[in-house]
C-alpha cells in the first residue's frame, strides 16, 4: 500500500496475469483518510494499451473508490515478461460537493499553484493461476485429507454401481433385439415351408388325379389297334 497525504493506494504494483489474446484486469483502490473531498487523475505511458475506468474522479471524505485498469489483448509476450509501462495517479483537495463532471485539466496544474500529490506505479506480468486440482488436497472446512480419500472411494463406488447397471441394461436391450431378430427369422421361414408345402400337395393332388383318370377306362391307342386289326381281318376274308 502506497500511503499518501490525500490518498492512500492499494496495491502499489499493477500486476496483470498475463495472457496472450486475452484482455487482463486489475484493481486499484483509492482510500481518502481526510475530511475533504479529492480529485484525482490516472494517466499512463501507454494509453492505447490500457484502459482506465474511471480515469477521473472524486474520493469522498473518509471513503473508498475502486479503479480498474484492463491491458488489452496482445498477440505477443515480451521475450523476459518485464514490462517498462508505468502509471500516474495525481491527486488534489477540491471543493466540497464536487463531483465528477467539474474536474478540469486545470485542477492539475502544478504551475496553478494548486498542490497536487502524485504517486508513480509500475506495471508487473505475473504468471496466471493454475486451475484447481480435482483432487483435494488437505483439510476443508474441518475435512481430513482421510475423509476426503473415503468420499472420493465413495464417488467412486458409486460410479462404478451406476456403469454396472447401465451395462446391465444395455446387455438387456441387446438380448431382447437378438430375441425378436431370431423370432422374426424362424417366423419368416416357417411360413415358407408352409407355403412350399401347400404347393407340393397340390402337385400330388393333380398328379394322382392323372393316374385315376388313366386307370378308370380303356386307354385310347389300344382302341384304335383293336380297330386296324378288325379292318385287316375283314379285308383278308373278302378277298378269300
Amino acid at each position: 500500500m502506497i500511503t499518501g497525504e490525500l490518498l492512500s493506494i492499494e496495491p502499489q504494483e499493477l500486476q496483470f496475469p498475463f495472457e496472450l489474446r486475452k484482455q487482463i484486469s486489475c484493481s486499484l483502490q483509492l482510500s481518502n483518510k481526510t475530511n475533504d473531498f479529492v480529485a484525482f487523475k490516472v494517466k499512463t505511458t501507454n494509453p492505447k494499451k490500457y484502459c482506465v475506468r474511471p480515469n477521473t474522479g472524486v474520493v469522498l471524505p473518509r471513503s473508498t473508490s475502486d479503479v480498474i485498469v484492463t491491458m488489452q489483448a496482445q498477440k505477443e509476450a515480451p521475450s523476459d515478461m518485464q514490462c517498462k509501462d508505468k502509471f500516474l495517479l495525481q491527486s488534489v483537495v477540491a471543493r466540497p460537493g464536487t463531483t465528477t463532471k467539474d474536474i478540469t485539466a486545470e485542477m492539475f496544474n502544478k504551475e496553478s499553484g494548486h498542490n497536487v500529490e502524485e504517486c508513480k506505479l509500475r506495471v508487473l506480468y505475473v504468471a496466471p493461476p493454475r486451475p484447481p486440482s480435482p483432487v483435494r488436497e488437505g483439510s476443508e472446512e474441518g475435512s481430513s485429507p482421510r475423509a476426503s480419500v473415503d468420499n472420493g472411494s465413495a464417488a467412486a463406488s458409486e460410479f462404478k454401481a451406476a456403469s454396472r447397471a447401465f451395462s446391465e441394461q444395455h446387455e438387456h436391450q441387446d438380448n431382447s433385439s437378438e430375441a425378436r431378430t431370431l423370432i422374426a427369422r424362424l417366423t419368416e421361414e416357417k411360413n415358407s415351408a408352409i407355403q412350399q408345402n401347400n404347393r407340393l400337395q397340390q402337385e400330388l393332388d393333380v398328379l394322382r388325379r392323372r393316374v385315376n383318370k388313366s386307370a378308370g377306362g380303356i386307354p385310347f391307342i389300344y382302341v384304335l389297334l383293336v380297330g386296324l386289326i378288325g379292318i385287316i381281318l375283314g379285308y383278308i376274308l373278302r378277298k378269300t
